[in-house]
């Protein structure tokens, strides 16, 4: 078995890591196999990034033949004792299930029950149409980074070179074999900015810092307003970013954000729900408390409905998916489509608008 090491001298992380755990307990793991399936395929490396006296540091174990698989994995899981966080790309889906049937294969007592597992790939795989990725390979990743790699074979093509060193080793195909994992190592330490998407759509850090309303002309030249909401979050995004959905705008750039959401200036309806306690007036197009509209001569009124137990306000409304403020509005009984009144009060409630906008920035990734 071969083993390489080496320290990163003057790399630092561009994304604050320790906020999710101390960086000395963290483990960052990739595994190379000749296959997909531990019971008909072969685990011939496995590779480690990590932290120690100040600077980061990778280590790799190689096996030379197949009789080693299990000195490489008692090897690894030495090494790994010591350590409470494994962070991995979409390892949840291979390299942790190759390692735990691998160790059921050759009878060997270990699991990783005791680490706290973070796949980078998971986290940021729901925001690929967000950010406008045709995948989220690692390498798909890197590129939308701007990050260049020196390896240029991609895990598939390295199963023929490993099965050719096999057969007849090489200094061209163990440098390959062991440059292609240490840039998969490197190349997650420096795609963790990308976890910057994470945190402003899971974390509760984004701030409002400017409000203020807006007024444009649409297609059709007519004149129309809308809200303009200024972003602060404490991850600055790696690249700029911008989508749209249901006529809301969002670009982010940095450390700070634009959002754009209209504001609808018509009459809309409030819906009462104990509508048997109230009666509708088909003249005046309202529903009345029955304690009111009692004294109302029995052939202008009727009993209101689920449908026609609302009153009807005109004001200025914005936009909501999900019910945020109360109380809310529509436009009939049947619409899906809720609104909340933009009151005076709520124009001062720098709060409510850090909520509303984290909303709407879901609502837009959802969306995508």
């Amino acid at each position: 078995m071969r083993i390489s090491e080496e320290t990163l001298k003057g790399f630092h992380l561009s994304y604050p890591l320790e906020k999710i755990a101390p960086l000395e307990q963290i483990l960052f793991l990739d595994i190379e196999t000749t296959g997909f399936t531990a019971r008909s395929s072969y685990l011939y490396m496995i590779g480690c990034a990590y932290y120690k006296d100040n600077h980061w540091h990778t280590i790799q174990w190689f096996a030379e033949n197949y009789s080693q698989e299990t000195q490489l994995i008692k090897s690894f899981f030495l090494f790994a004792q010591d350590y409470k966080y494994l962070i991995h790309f979409n390892g949840n889906n291979f390299d942790l299930p190759f390692l735990t049937q691998k160790c059921q294969q050759l009878e060997l007592p270990y699991s990783f029950q005791h680490f706290q597992g973070i796949d980078l790939y998971k986290r940021i795989s729901p925001y690929k149409f967000f950010l406008k990725l045709p995948n989220c390979k690692q390498k798909t990743l890197e590129q939308f980074l701007g990050i260049n790699r020196k390896d240029v074979f991609s895990g598939g093509e390295l199963i023929g070179i490993y099965l050719d060193y096999i057969k007849s080793p090489s200094e061209f195909s163990e440098k390959a074999l062991f440059l292609h994992n240490a840039d998969d190592l490197k190349g997650m330490l420096q795609t963790l900015p990308i976890l910057a998407y994470y945190d402003l759509f899971n974390e509760n850090t984004l701030k409002a810092k400017k409000v203020q309303a807006n007024y444009y002309k649409d297609l059709n030249g007519n004149k129309r307003k809308e809200i303009l909401i200024t972003i602060q979050f404490p991850t600055p995004l790696p690249q700029p970013v911008s989508a749209s959905a249901n006529n809301c705008y969002f670009r982010g750039e940095g450390g700070e954000a634009t959002l754009k959401v209209p504001i609808y200036e018509e009459e809309l309806k409030f819906f009462y729900s104990n509508y048997k306690d109230y009666y509708y007036l088909p003249a005046e197009d309202v529903a009345l408390h029955k304690s009111v509209a009692s004294f109302v001569n029995k052939e202008h009124r009727i009993q209101a409905s689920a449908a026609n137990c609302y009153t009807r306000k005109f004001s200025s409304y914005l936009p909501q998916w999900e019910i945020l403020f109360e109380p809310f509005f529509k436009r009939d009984y049947k619409s899906r489509e809720y609104f909340f009144e933009l009151t005076d009060e709520i124009k001062k409630d720098r709060r409510g608008f850090t909520a509303y906008a984290a909303h709407v920035i879901n609502m837009i990734a959802s969306i995508y």
